[in-house]
């Protein structure tokens, strides 16, 4: 399994190149060979739309070698398209016309346990011409990523949390029941879907995907699976794969299981909470520092940078209708703007992890974010607004304790404690005043991201919060 899985250490992600780079074509070849020799027939080429939907295109794994050196061909028409499927348009984006090449990450191949025949790559997208796709979400976080180390000597790792709801599908065509009913947390839960973790363990496991935990969660029918922290481009990968990997598991199991942001218009909705850290020179900024719970005062500063820009990062990491059915206060969503140490409730939670470990496992957790964002941008926009706060060296203000809801509106103004958006549109409003952002994503990307969030607004008017839970609840 290492020759498709095992992470570079120092992954250089450059783009793709026409014709494919020094050694790729004949890299592929080899692994068409040994993936045909293991029984695997097919390879999926994944990506992420603007909406947070993984679309594909599958080759024959004999294909492999020109698709390394020529890509496939995906219309750039997807990056409007909304999670209905319907299209939006930009000043360059929406049209039937053109064409991109969708070409495969090698380093990131596997082969798909819990679907044999099937292998697995995400792609980057390149123009015909060879230039980057300005659209390309990996491509905008690899090169933030490379950015930061460029620049500022900075390295990050990253784990997006996974949350899902698993029903039943013998239940009524757009209906969601939940198959197991045990209490939060509760043992009865693990129990009743015992062979479906287990099944899940095994393949994360086959395709070299270190997992921290799984376990049930508080909503009826809800799971978690924890990852190891990757860099920020794998960790989006992994987060894409270990979704799909739940996805087949389940079904092989007769069950069907939602990652949408709600399920149901009351309750705790599915997050998809991202854990980062930054490093210099091997070293943990989160820890061993003078600052608060062993921050560096860039750690302070990187932290600052992202609670300042929490409102407009809402569009980017909480980008769909339904995500504001989960971001209700009270409910560990964070919807406010506010950190704390290990505190639940804040949108930002620093984590210092247990004392012996802490050189390794401090890390900052944003919970403001579904898994309807695309992490990819989610990943790159966060990573965007630190750095800012970084450079400027800004001043992280005083940490909440407890429930910030309950401060009182004096209390709160004191430690500018604000509700984060608590709808899309306004969500949209605060995006499109943040230059950081926009400049960040550049004016294709940010584009497409303004006209497919104003999409599934207007995609969802005058529908209600069950109707909303409804359109959504099969999307992701």
């Amino acid at each position: 399994m290492t020759a498709y899985t095992s992470y570079p250490s120092s992954p250089s992600y450059a783009d793709p190149v026409p014709g494919g780079r020094p050694g790729e074509v004949e890299r592929a070849t080899a692994l068409a060979g040994e993936l045909a020799g293991r029984g695997v027939h097919g390879v999926v080429l994944a990506y992420v739309d603007t909406a947070g939907v993984t679309r594909v295109k599958t080759i024959p794994v004999a294909k492999l070698p020109a698709a390394s050196a020529w890509g496939v061909g995906m219309s750039p028409v997807f990056d409007t398209f909304l999670a209905n499927d319907s299209i939006v348009t930009t000043d360059v984006l929406g049209s039937p016309d053109g064409d991109l090449r969708l070409y495969p990450d090698l380093d990131h191949l596997v082969p798909l346990a819990a679907q044999p025949g099937w292998a697995w790559a995400p792609v980057d997208r390149i123009t015909q011409d060879g230039e980057r796709h300005p659209g390309c979400a990996r491509t905008f976080l690899r090169r933030t990523v490379a950015h930061a180390e460029r620049r500022h000597g900075l390295a990050f790792k990253a784990a997006v949390e996974i949350e899902w709801s698993v029903g039943t599908d013998t239940a009524p065509a757009g209906r969601f029941e939940p198959v197991a009913t045990g209490p939060a947390y509760g043992a009865a839960r693990q129990v009743e879907l015992s062979d479906f973790l287990a099944d899940l363990l095994a393949a994360c496991a086959a395709q070299d995907v270190d997992v921290d935990q799984v376990h049930p969660e508080y909503a009826a029918g809800q799971f978690e699976i924890s990852v190891g922290a990757l860099d920020p481009v794998a960790a989006a990968d992994r987060s894409v794969l270990v979704r799909q990997t739940v996805r087949a598991v389940a079904q092989r199991h007769s069950l069907r299981v939602s990652f949408a942001p709600a399920v149901g218009a009351e309750g705790v909705g599915n997050g998809g909470h991202v854990h980062l850290s930054a490093w210099r020179a091997g070293t943990n900024l989160y820890a061993g520092g003078e600052g608060r719970y062993g921050m560096t005062a860039d750690a302070e500063a990187f932290t600052a940078g992202v609670l300042a820009r929490l409102p407009a990062l809402t569009a980017v990491t909480a980008p769909s209708p339904a995500s504001y059915l989960r971001l209700r206060p009270s409910q560990w969503a964070g919807v406010f703007t506010a950190w704390g140490l290990e505190t639940r409730e804040a949108a930002l939670r620093v984590v210092t992890g247990t004392r012996g470990l802490r050189d390794q496992a401090a890390n900052l957790e944003v919970k403001p974010v579904d898994l309807a964002a695309n992490p990819y941008l989610a990943l790159g926009c966060l990573i965007a607004a630190g750095l800012d706060g970084m450079a400027s060296s800004a001043p992280l203000p005083e940490e909440i304790t407890g429930d910030p809801a309950r401060l009182d509106a004096a209390q709160a103004a004191a430690r500018d404690v604000r509700r984060l958006p608590t709808g899309l549109l306004e969500a949209v409003a605060e995006f499109r005043k943040d230059a950081l952002l926009r400049e960040a994503l550049g004016p294709v990307l940010a584009d497409a991201v303004t006209a497919v969030r104003e999409g599934e607004i207007a995609a969802a008017a005058g529908l209600d919060d069950a109707q909303i839970a409804a359109a959504y609840r099969w999307k992701y």
